[in-house]
């Protein structure tokens, strides 16, 4: 704890600060409980989501192996050109929100390539797509997550530190005033006495 002067003065900066941390103290609590919350939420999107994709591994194996099979190669119009997100503020953290992913245009001949193809392709995409979003939204839990741990060390510095230490000090400042004004009084009260001891002497007496 650092050295405070024990003056008026600091008690009122003493009590500012006290003031002021009590009022931010609960903003920080229920951002603290925010991020909680949509970490949950966030966490349960995304076991759901890796559900679908574990349920669809052997689907995407098959056409992934029919593709690779075929003449034609593929991969450029499975491989992402864009994946495009916008932003959305939560509890004070900026964090990406998935929107689509864009392929290149297919181009092949409809006539002389397989049927399944145009499935296989459409499949895949799709599971990449959901790939990409799962990505980003294990991205929004990082940044999250890591605002969560910011805002926990926040509200246990002013619940643990600034608030006792304020609160300390108020205390300490208030009993050293409280000593000095006794002592003056009591200083006040013996020169007082002195005084009318003096003028009860008799004129001339020393």
């Amino acid at each position: 704890m650092s050295k405070i002067k024990l003056t008026k003065g600091e008690l009122k900066k003493q009590r500012d600060s006290l003031k002021q941390f009590k009022r931010y103290l609960p903003t920080l609590q229920l951002k603290k409980q925010q991020l909680q919350m949509k970490i949950l939420e966030i966490r349960k999107v995304i076991k759901a989501k890796q559900l679908i994709l574990d349920e669809r591994d052997g689907s995407i194996q098959r056409w992934a192996g029919l593709l690779a099979d075929s003449a034609i190669d593929l991969k450029p119009w499975i491989t992402p050109a864009e994946i495009n997100t916008s932003n959305m503020n939560v509890a004070g953290a900026d964090v990406p929100v998935f929107e689509d992913v864009t392929y290149e245009k297919a181009e092949y001949d409809y006539y002389e390539t397989p049927l399944w193809v145009d499935k296989g392709l459409e499949e895949i995409r799709h599971i990449v797509s959901l790939t990409c979003e799962v990505e980003i939204i294990k991205k929004q839990m990082r940044i999250l997550e890591k605002e969560l741990r910011t805002t926990t060390q926040r509200v246990n510095l002013f619940e643990k530190v600034k608030i006792p230490e304020c609160q300390q000090n108020i205390r300490k400042i208030r009993i050293y005033l409280g000593d000095q004004q006794a002592n003056a009084v009591g200083v006040s009260k013996v020169a007082k006495k002195k005084v009318e001891a003096r003028d009860l002497q008799p004129a001339g007496a020393e």
